[in-house]
């Protein structure tokens, strides 16, 4: 039987993190690792049994490397403190540690929910992401924001899904705008990317099209039509900081 390490990275989430850390109590070992919180997050963390270890900020990418450097069994789940293990991913998770022949990674299927409302549109849904491997087999980009997991070797799909708590109330939509499209217009002023304001006005109605339209989002009803919105801003604010972040460095 394979063993297994859960690894998180956290930042003020006493909100969130003892409901994850209750869905992953049957693994091996759970890695934390905080970046400052000033809130309980460090101290529920500790009580229910993590290894916790404090870091300053670097990214999300390099902190979650951060965690996975310090896990130590043969799988590695990446989970976010927003997220829940189902019972059914649970026990599919468990089949790969029992199988001698698994494979070197896995997609698991995350359900997401938006102010109130699990989406099954929107682009949201199936939302397949690489969450289980084997350790040695991947690594996480060094992305700023929206990293994604670089795996060798064989991948395939797991049943069962992970729940994802991430946007309660409008406060932490809009929270999270301002802190996504700040990270975003950094990242492609870096790789040389440039824009005009018609361009972002152009990029984010098309977001908000894509999400409504072309994905569907109506079919989630009045939280299909917000969330669409939500994208169509977080587009539109991305392109506009680096709009302005351009602006701001030609100037110097």
């Amino acid at each position: 039987m394979h063993s297994i390490s859960v690894i998180i990275i956290t930042k003020n989430e006493s909100a969130n993190i003892r409901a994850c850390l209750e869905s992953v109590a049957w693994a091996d070992e759970v890695i934390v690792v905080d970046s400052g919180s000033t809130d309980d997050t460090v101290s529920i963390c500790k009580e229910m049994g993590a290894q916790v270890h404090i870091t300053d900020w670097p990214g999300f990418g390099i902190q979650k490397n951060r965690a996975l450097d310090r896990a130590t069994k043969d799988y590695i789940f990446s989970i976010d403190a927003d997220e829940r293990v189902t019972p059914e991913l649970r026990a599919e998770i468990e089949k790969v540690l029992n199988d001698v022949d698994a494979a070197d990674a896995y997609l698991i299927s995350r359900l997401s929910r938006f102010c109130g409302r699990f989406m099954r549109h929107s682009g949201w849904y199936p939302d397949l992401l690489p969450r289980l491997f084997r350790r040695g087999k991947a690594r996480f980009s060094d992305s700023l924001v929206h990293e994604r997991l670089i795996i060798e070797g064989k991948l395939t799909c797991l049943s069962g899904e992970l729940l994802h708590y991430s946007f309660e109330d409008a406060e932490e939509v809009l929270e999270k705008i301002n802190q996504y499209s700040s990270a975003g217009a950094m990242m492609m002023y870096e790789r040389g990317k440039r824009t005009t304001l018609i361009g972002a006005i152009i990029r984010g109605a098309w977001s908000f099209m894509r999400t409504y339209v072309l994905r569907a989002g109506f079919m989630d009803g009045q939280k299909g039509l917000m969330l669409a919105i939500s994208n169509g801003e977080g587009t539109y604010y991305r392109y506009l900081k680096l709009l302005l972040l351009q602006e701001k460095m030609e100037e110097k």
